[in-house]
Formats: C-alpha cells, sequence, structure tokens
C-alpha cells in the first residue's frame, strides 16, 4: 500500500475507511477518514486492506484520469468565470508540515465543490498561488487584467477565490481599478476543505448564485452567521473582517450588507441601493495603475513622532487617527514636514464606526491646515488602497479622497443596529 490509497483498517472491535496519508514513522500509518479526520494507527496492531489504487496524488488532490470530474456546456446556463488566487477555500493539507497550504487550481475547485455543477456553465483559470497574507499590489492588478478579460469573453459573472485575511484590500483594489457591468464575487473559507466544519462549499455556491444577480459591483459573499443558512453580500469597499476564525468574520461597517444569499432557497436579494446591471454609462473599463509607495500608520499614546520617518520620502501616508482623526500635538509638525515634502497625507479614525471630522477640536484643526486630507467614513486599509489609485489616475488627490468613487464612502454615518 502507498499513500494515497484508499484502504480500509480492522482494529480490535473497530474498523475505519479512508486516504493512507505519508506518515513520519515506521511504527505508524495516517488515515484521512470521510469526516476530514486523520487517525493515527499502530502498523502491528491492525489489518489493512487496499480497496482502490491511487486514488488521490501525495499533495491530496483528487486524481483526475478517467473518472475526473468534467463540466459539460449548457446553452441554457450562464457562463461564470472563477479565477482562484489561493487561500483557505482553495487548500488542503501538507502532509510534509501537517500545515494548511495553498494547492488547488480553479478546476480542483470544481471538483472540489461538486454542489457547484448546474449551476452554470464555468471557465476556471489561476492568476496566484497563495495565502492571502503574500498577496500584493502587482497581483491585484494582474487580477483585475484577469477579471477584464473573461468579462470580454463573455463571462455573465467572476467569482474570485481568495483567502479571507487580505480579502477586504483585494476587493477594494478592484473596485477602484475596474468598471464592471456583471458581478464581481470575492469569496473564500475561514475553514479548510478537509474540516468538517469548513465554510468552503456553501460560500462557493452562493457566491455563484450573486455572480448571476443584477449586481454589477464587486461584492465580498461570505457566511452571515455561524449557521449553514444565509451569505452575506457586502460592498467590496465597504466590508471588514473582524474575526479571525468564526465563519461570520466579516461584517459592512456602519450600513447593513447590501444583500444576502440564501443558501436553501437560492434566491438573491438586496436591501440597499445597488448599481445594476445596464445602468453603468461605461460597460467595461479598467484603470489598474497605482503607487505602491503608500503607507498605513496607526497612531497610538506616547508614539515617537520618529515613527512617521517611515513615510519619508514616500508619495503617500494614511493615517489612522483617534475618534474624529486625531494624533497627538506632538506629532503634527512632523506631519506638516511630510506634506510640505510632497507627501500627501490622510486622515482616519481607529473607531469602526463614524467618521473624520477635524474641525471640531484645536488638534484636528492644526491637522487641517498643515494640509491633511480628510477621507470621512472610508475604512483605512480601504483609504490606503484608495489612495494608492487616486495618486495615479485622479486629477485632484484631495477631491477624490473627499468624493466616493466606488461606495467607500458614506453620505451619512448613522447607527443601523
Amino acid at each position: 500500500m502507498n499513500p494515497g490509497d484508499r484502504v480500509r483498517v480492522d482494529r480490535a472491535d473497530r474498523s475505519y475507511e479512508g486516504v493512507l496519508l505519508p506518515s513520519s514513522t515506521d511504527e505508524q500509518f495516517v488515515v484521512k477518514l470521510e469526516g476530514g479526520y486523520n487517525v493515527g494507527v499502530d502498523r502491528e496492531a491492525a489489518a489493512v486492506e487496499v480497496l482502490e489504487e491511487d486514488v488521490y496524488d501525495i499533495d491530496g488532490s483528487a486524481d483526475e484520469g478517467e473518472d475526473g470530474s468534467t463540466v459539460e456546456f449548457d446553452e441554457e446556463l450562464p457562463t461564470i468565470a472563477l479565477i482562484s488566487t489561493g487561500g483557505t477555500i482553495a487548500s488542503t493539507v501538507d502532509y510534509r508540515t501537517g500545515a494548511v497550504t495553498a494547492q488547488f487550481d480553479a478546476e480542483d475547485v470544481l471538483r472540489a465543490v461538486p454542489d457547484l455543477a448546474g449551476r452554470a456553465n464555468y471557465r476556471g483559470r489561476v492568476v496566484a498561488n497563495i495565502l492571502s497574507e503574500n498577496m500584493e499590489p502587482p497581483i491585484w492588478q494582474d487580477l483585475a487584467e484577469a477579471v477584464r478579460e473573461e468579462i470580454e469573453a463573455g463571462a455573465d459573472g467572476v467569482v474570485v477565490m481568495h483567502g479571507t485575511d487580505t480579502m477586504q484590500y483585494s476587493a477594494s483594489a478592484l473596485a477602484f481599478m475596474l468598471e464592471t457591468p456583471v458581478p464581481v464575487v470575492f469569496t473564500g473559507s475561514q475553514r479548510s476543505a478537509d474540516r468538517p466544519s469548513s465554510d468552503n462549499v456553501m460560500n462557493a455556491v452562493c457566491a455563484v448564485e450573486a455572480a448571476k444577480s443584477d449586481c454589477a459591483e464587486v461584492l465580498v459573499c461570505m457566511h452571515a452567521s455561524e449557521s449553514d443558512d444565509v451569505c452575506a453580500l457586502h460592498r467590496g469597499t465597504r466590508v471588514r473582517k473582524n474575526h479571525t476564525s468564526r465563519r461570520d468574520a466579516f461584517e459592512t461597517v456602519g450600513a447593513e450588507p447590501l444583500g444576502e444569499v440564501d443558501y436553501d432557497s437560492e434566491a438573491v436579494t438586496f436591501g440597499r441601493e445597488y448599481q445594476q446591471r445596464g445602468e453603468s454609462e461605461v460597460d467595461l473599463e479598467l484603470e489598474p495603475a497605482l503607487e505602491d509607495d503608500v503607507e498605513l500608520l496607526k497612531f497610538t499614546p506616547g508614539m515617537d513622532p520618529a515613527f512617521l520617518d517611515v513615510a519619508a520620502g514616500s508619495e503617500g501616508l494614511v493615517l489612522e487617527g483617534t475618534g474624529l482623526g486625531h494624533v497627538h500635538t506632538d506629532l503634527i509638525p512632523r506631519i506638516e514636514e511630510l506634506i510640505a515634502d510632497g507627501t500627501t497625507v490622510v486622515m482616519t479614525s481607529q473607531c469602526l464606526e463614524g467618521r473624520v471630522c477635524d474641525r471640531v477640536y484645536d488638534t484636528g484643526r492644526d491637522l487641517l491646515e498643515a494640509g491633511v486630507i480628510e477621507a470621512g467614513d472610508t475604512l483605512p486599509g480601504t483609504a490606503k488602497v484608495k489612495l494608492m489609485w487616486t495618486l495615479e489616475n485622479a486629477d485632484s488627490v484631495p477631491e477624490a479622497m473627499e468624493t466616493s468613487l466606488a461606495g467607500e464612502l458614506q453620505a451619512r454615518s448613522t447607527p443601523w443596529n
């Protein structure tokens, strides 16, 4: 028997069936059960029967072979482009280290989530195969170009498989770079596919249903609660990951989500105003240029003004100030120097709700006099991405940063719950 074989193990009064995994010792072997858990078995204490050879490759991906999954074209179904960048939704276990690692390409997602069959015709492509902490602005540009190409080729919607840790940044980037006539839906999973509690199937299914909707915006589709019932649809520039591991980690900040997808009924509904197919004056437009020399810095009590030197010579700096957008008064002279040297400085708030208003207190007025630009209630991460984009594409950076370009800046900040 070899790793990848499907086996039955009889030990004492118990039997197991699963896939044989590589083992680090000669005394034991490991079997991955159908439920996703692994069991270790002493070789001398068990009888093993090989049920099927080479079902899985060493990396855990299903062997395509003659029995591999295929998707036939159906003229009555919409065409959805599946674009993979890696992340947990496209991850498996690295049996060398025991850690979760990005392994699958977009075609593997279809094999891993058979529930997607019959919902659409699919085209798959891989832009990157990374965990999301390794995401970089050049990959945003590659991703935006890939989305544009898929839409030009006739895709009725696009689903981007992405790691959750930096998904909000990538969604913001595409929202600014891309004028889209169809839904572009980011989705991922908090828990890998080999875990029984994985959210990958529901998130992928709901994302495809959202990509078939009439919402022509960049969205993030993730669990709305810990239950497998509804996925929330968040505007790409207003969403934030607010929990490290919960399945409902993503929230729209300062408002309700744009809509939701009911997992059982497959119904897609919207509760707020959104851009619909056919409403945009531009069918498809891509402006991918980004200024990558932009920093994001969080102010904390007692911060040495020297920390601002990280932005010395850079094109832009986004500050996370306290409350209405404040920093210690000792930092203001250094901020003024940065602005005088050509660095655009934008102020956001560390608060999860509300907006910057530097006209209330003396510190804020001093910041405005120094040349700091207010970002309203734009989220700090979104503000960084927006500044990267506006520095390359806007006629007036201050005017653009104070104007809502992709729903990132709300007209009013009001409690909604």
